[in-house]
């Protein structure tokens, strides 16, 4: 999983102080990022070294208000710099009225250092992501 192998947030397009990107991957379910702003709104992850990743897992809300995510792409790479990126896949997030949306997005053993998160809309003004899972 992400949050014990070492990854981190690099880059983030737009943070909160009370809510920082650096909490996507911290593990803990009761922190998040919060974005700040219109969409799209994006975060990158930087794996220690290329990883092949079977399936990745987000779960997303935020516990004061609903902030929910509704369109996500995902792109990756595999060079050290976080540039040059690909698509992966692009999912329509299922609205959840109360509680965590808990999405589990398949990217078929794809490789990559690097993982680029674009939400290009959302149900709400806002998204919050709590956490990033990697099964390998």
């Amino acid at each position: 999983m992400i949050d014990s192998s070492g990854a981190h947030v690099v880059l983030a397009s737009s943070s909160d102080e009370n809510h920082p990107p650096e909490n996507i991957t911290d593990g803990n379910n009761k922190t998040f990022w919060m974005s700040t702003g219109m969409f799209p709104q994006e975060f990158i992850i930087r794996f220690p070294e290329t990883t092949n990743i079977s399936t990745v897992t987000m779960d997303s809300y935020n516990s004061m208000r609903p902030s929910l995510l509704k369109h996500l792409k995902i792109e990756r790479n595999t060079s050290p710099n976080a540039a040059n990126f690909e698509p992966v896949t692009q999912e329509e997030i299922e609205h959840t009225e109360g509680h965590l949306q808990l999405n589990s997005i398949s990217l078929k053993g794809c490789r990559a250092t690097h993982l680029r998160f674009i939400v290009t809309e959302g149900y709400d003004h806002f998204v919050s992501v709590h956490r990033i899972s990697v099964k390998t």
